[in-house]
């Protein structure tokens, strides 16, 4: 894998960490948005956006909605605004699989939760690129993952795969995660792995932590394979495209 470098240790706690790398050309094939598409690439971290507290309670609502579900493999997904759980092999959707019971697993107090979290990440963003808040929108997938070792079942399992967000899902291009359990801790392997032409740098996850990044192949990356335990965390996406924009999830 050549040389590993941390970026970020789980120990450390980081206020802000950013580095700029030069944008790759994938933005250039798609319609461009003034104000948000990015100009200036790269990656931060900070465990200065989030407390732990919040992330606790996060990963609360997560570990609710993936107990009604989960994979047969190692990588259950939960997305509260398209409904799909993980669910053996495949997935449901949760609000018509579920329908009112709903009700008496989530409350309007964690959708709240969820989408001031958001709200805090996405100025965070705009704020370190340069842009505008307003002109970034939320996209899909945004979901929580849980990651275990147990085997790959299907495809959806093999989550350990170099890509690159903007040519998987072409509407990304700022991607951020919130880490909702600690490396070391909670779980083994499971980093988070930028790899660049000269080197890896990883990003060990922390409760609370935020990790985000431009989305194109500027930022090439994939997660370790889970050794032990469990790894939980939220992936959220944005676009500059108000035509791929989704709204928040409600109850």
């Amino acid at each position: 894998d050549g040389v590993t470098e941390v970026l970020a240790h789980r120990s450390h706690s980081l206020r802000d960490k950013f580095i700029e790398i030069p944008c790759s050309e994938d933005y250039d094939s798609h319609k461009r948005f003034e104000g948000c598409t990015p100009r200036k690439c790269g990656r931060g971290v900070t465990d200065a956006v989030i407390t732990r507290e919040e992330a606790e309670r996060i990963r609360r609502i997560a570990e609710r909605g993936l107990s009604l579900g989960g994979s047969d493999g190692g990588a259950s997904i939960l997305d509260l605004h398209s409904g799909a759980l993980s669910l053996g092999k495949h997935f449901v959707n949760l609000y018509r699989y579920f329908g009112d019971k709903i009700q008496d697993i989530f409350t309007e107090e964690d959708f709240a939760l969820y989408r001031d979290v958001r709200q805090r990440i996405q100025q965070r963003i705009a704020q370190v690129f340069g842009i505008s808040s307003s002109a970034m929108y939320l996209t899909k997938p945004t979901f929580f993952s849980r990651m275990n070792s147990t085997g790959a079942k299907t495809t959806h399992d093999e989550y350990w795969h170099p890509h690159v967000d903007k040519v998987t899902y072409g509407s990304f291009d700022y991607t951020s995660l919130l880490y909702l359990s600690d490396y070391s801790e909670d779980f083994g392997g499971g980093r988070f792995v930028f790899m660049d032409a000269d080197s890896n740098k990883t990003v060990e996850p922390r409760a609370g932590r935020v990790s985000f990044f431009t989305s194109g192949s500027e930022n090439l990356h994939r997660v370790e394979k889970v050794q032990w335990g469990t790894r939980f965390a939220i992936t959220i996406s944005f676009t500059c495209d108000p035509e791929h924009g989704i709204g928040d999830p409600v109850l």
